[in-house]
């Protein structure tokens, strides 16, 4: 008898964590270690080159059964003024699983050629696929839940970004179709919002001193509102990158905060990476600053990638 009450309560707390999904992967520091294109789809295609990138998100260390990400993500230009890309995604969240795929297409248009004035418009294709693992459950108390509650579901991203010498602005729409829930038992979505749209926008500017200056500074901001429940969180970030040729290296610090909580960070993230002829590294530790810091050792954000193929343009929009 114990043993079925404790299963029961075991799925039920399964149904509500899926029902709870925002079916998308975490948006932490992945996209500040040269990786926006993680981030939007307005991305593809900019760099004279294939540029591919894996990234490894391990939260909350020393917690067991943290969140965990992976994802591997490439876009190459088409032509001279477009892009695609391609991204996918495996990410496990305590007993919840979800894997997925986006498909990306960019296209970059030029508004003054002599200033540097570009506009593009980019559109992704979502896949993803999640369930609740119930293999220990199963093994532990030899009962077979009726559903494991498992999903698909089909989205599509939109974004547009503004490129000004070396200022850029990008606003996106993620998920901007509403989540199927028929898969699942009426009581338990009474109050599920099926909304999973998020908007985000990024921007910053590059600073240096002059055109040869081998110091770039660049500030920049990362803001995502989610519809469903009106939270919101804001990253403020400064990168210092000192080139060495066609080399660089950089070090910098971002700082994430909930929108009515700003003097209370989520975390702060010292960042520091590479690039060296066509290989890339970049690090990021979050150092906890809530209440879990007494049972975590922190967030690592770990990028390794290639630049391949590079080859040359016509259109300075790609660059």
């Amino acid at each position: 008898m114990f043993k079925k009450i404790s299963t029961s309560i075991f799925i039920f707390c399964f149904i509500v964590s899926v029902t709870a999904q925002e079916l998308t992967i975490p948006q932490l520091s992945q996209y500040i270690a040269d990786n926006p294109f993680l981030m939007s789809p307005t991305y593809a295609g900019i760099g004279d080159h294939i540029k591919v990138r894996l990234n490894g998100l391990t939260q909350w260390v020393g917690i067991e059964d943290a969140p965990d990400t992976q994802t591997l993500a490439a876009d190459a230009r088409i032509g001279n003024r477009s892009g695609v890309g391609l991204l996918l995604y495996n990410d496990s969240n305590g007993r919840t699983r979800q894997r997925g795929s986006r498909i990306s297409f960019a296209h970059h248009l030029t508004l003054n050629r002599y200033d540097d004035v570009f506009l593009s418009f980019g559109v992704s294709y979502n896949f993803n696929q999640f369930r609740i693992d119930i293999e220990d459950i199963q093994e532990n108390n030899g009962q077979l839940p009726e559903d494991d509650k498992s999903t698909t579901n089909h989205n599509f991203d939109l974004g547009f970004l503004y490129r000004y010498n070396k200022f850029y602005f990008t606003l996106n729409a993620s998920n901007i179709l509403n989540k199927d829930l028929t898969n699942f038992n009426t009581a338990n979505v009474i109050n599920e919002p099926n909304q999973l749209r998020n908007y985000y926008v990024y921007t910053g500017y590059n600073f240096s001193k002059s055109k040869n200056s081998k110091l770039e500074i660049e500030p920049s901001i990362f803001f995502q509102l989610f519809e469903s429940d009106g939270r919101s969180v804001t990253d403020l970030n400064t990168k210092f990158r000192f080139h060495d040729f066609e080399d660089y290296y950089y070090v910098g610090i971002t700082y994430r905060f909930l929108n009515d909580q700003v003097g209370k960070p989520l975390y702060v993230a010292p960042i520091a990476g590479l690039k060296k002829s066509n290989f890339y590294f970049g690090y990021s530790y979050q150092v906890i600053t809530n209440e879990i810091l007494g049972y975590s050792q922190g967030t690592h954000v770990l990028t390794v990638g290639m630049d391949l193929f590079q080859g040359i343009s016509n259109c300075r929009c790609m660059y």
